[in-house]
């Protein structure tokens, strides 16, 4: 598809043609990437995963994209990794002399520039960029809706990201996780950060965190046209200046009725206000918890190594496919625990490997926990593993990069 306008096309034109003539030819792949690096391939898979089918990875840049498909087929979609590239705008505009014009390019670099960004999707014509290092949950946000036509609720996408931090059974530590995961994510980010305890009873992270509970949650949980643009001031706790605590202390005589509405409500404030969203979650025994599920972008499913926590974390994984949220990370705490499965039979059980792996730190957990303290200060081989489960759900921002002045040939082929 030409863009209107009054550029006029230069003469590499009728070897887009030529290719457009030989993919008529031969079958095309319906994804074909080309990346730089191990990291960045090991995303691309586990996000693609039961998503996709059909795709194929291979190791190069732009350069190498160029290279092959100047004597293949082009496929419907096309990722290319202009990391490293001298002159990635010169490169693209290559690129689209020997690819037909209706492939969809996607485009993975290690800028993090707006400008970039713009210039790639408004100019050059490109469907995506995401820049580096790539997460499992990034390709299946960004990159999944543009390659599988995946529909994203925008309900869910606007604002802050919500994170779900489920226990696949209880005593897994859930709540920890949820905790240090927050205080992490705040401190790696730099983003402002919401903890959301909807344990309204026996909710523990105020306690881990040395703090007391705000009260009012359960109301706006349960009356959300109570919650207005001053409930998180009046409920918040404050942990740190990127960090606040939003947790209830119910008296057991009291039996809370949060409502579908009342976590909708609740959610969108919060989405407003900060960047993530970490939810620490009950099971999904109600509507009102159900709704929470359903609301995530993505959930992490926590369990420890036993035959227990293997059935039930696949349930919740069929669960959260159920709603239509591919964003699903096993997370298997204790490994190593006296008496645990060891990992090949978990991964057996699972059917794949458990995206992030904790060791048993059962005894500085608990320590911290009882002092009040986060366990992240207490603990540094937990801060690592901590460091890598923030990872999987945010990413990193990367360098920036000045913006270049290039009007691209494939702009004006694949813009529509």
């Amino acid at each position: 598809m030409l863009e209107n306008g009054s550029d006029t096309a230069p003469p590499q034109v009728p070897l887009a043609h030529v290719a457009q003539l030989r993919d008529s030819s031969q079958a095309r792949k319906p994804l074909l990437a080309f990346v730089a690096d191990d990291e960045s391939e090991a995303a691309l898979r586990a996000g693609l995963l039961d998503i996709v089918e059909g795709f194929e990875i291979r190791r190069g840049t732009v350069l190498h994209a160029i290279k092959c498909l100047a004597g293949e087929p082009t496929p419907r979609t096309l990722i290319v990794d202009i990391s490293g590239v001298a002159n990635p705008l010169y490169e693209l505009d290559n690129l689209a002399h020997v690819c037909t014009p209706d492939v969809s390019v996607l485009v993975i670099g290690v800028h993090n520039d707006l400008s970039l960004y713009r210039q790639l999707i408004r100019e050059v014509g490109v469907a995506e960029y995401v820049h580096k290092p790539l997460t499992r949950d990034r390709v299946a946000r960004l990159l999944v809706p543009q390659i599988a036509g995946v529909t994203v609720d925008t309900n869910v996408s606007r604002g802050g990201s919500v994170i779900a931090v489920s226990g696949a059974r209880g005593g897994v530590g859930t709540t920890t996780l949820a905790v240090n995961l927050a205080l992490q994510l705040a401190a790696a980010t730099r983003g402002h950060v919401a903890l959301l305890d909807l344990h309204l009873h026996y909710g523990t992270s105020a306690l881990m965190l040395g703090v007391k509970a705000a009260g009012g949650l359960r109301i706006a949980l349960e009356q959300p046209e109570r919650a207005d643009a001053l409930f998180l001031d009046r409920v918040g706790v404050e942990i740190n200046e990127r960090l606040r605590l939003i947790a209830a202390e119910e008296s057991l005589d009291r039996t809370p009725a949060p409502t579908p509405d009342g976590i909708r409500r609740v959610l969108d404030l919060l989405r407003q206000r900060f960047n993530y969203i970490v939810m620490d979650l009950p099971p999904p025994a109600t509507l009102a918890a159900m709704q929470a599920y359903r609301a995530a972008r993505h959930l992490l499913v926590v369990m420890t190594p036993d035959l227990a926590s293997i059935r039930d974390a696949e349930r919740l994984r069929q669960l959260a496919a159920g709603f239509g949220n591919p964003q699903v990370s096993i997370v298997l705490n204790r490994i190593g625990m006296p008496g645990g499965l060891k990992l090949p039979m978990i991964e057996q059980g699972l059917g794949s490997k458990p995206a992030i792996q904790i060791p048993d730190f059962s005894k500085q957990l608990g320590r911290a926990a009882n002092l009040g303290k986060p366990a992240l200060g207490e603990c540094p081989a937990f801060r690592k593993a901590l460091a890598l489960l923030a990872l999987e759900v945010s990413g990193t921002a990367a360098n920036r990069m000045p913006r270049a002045g290039v009007r691209s040939l494939f702009g004006r082929m694949f813009k529509s």
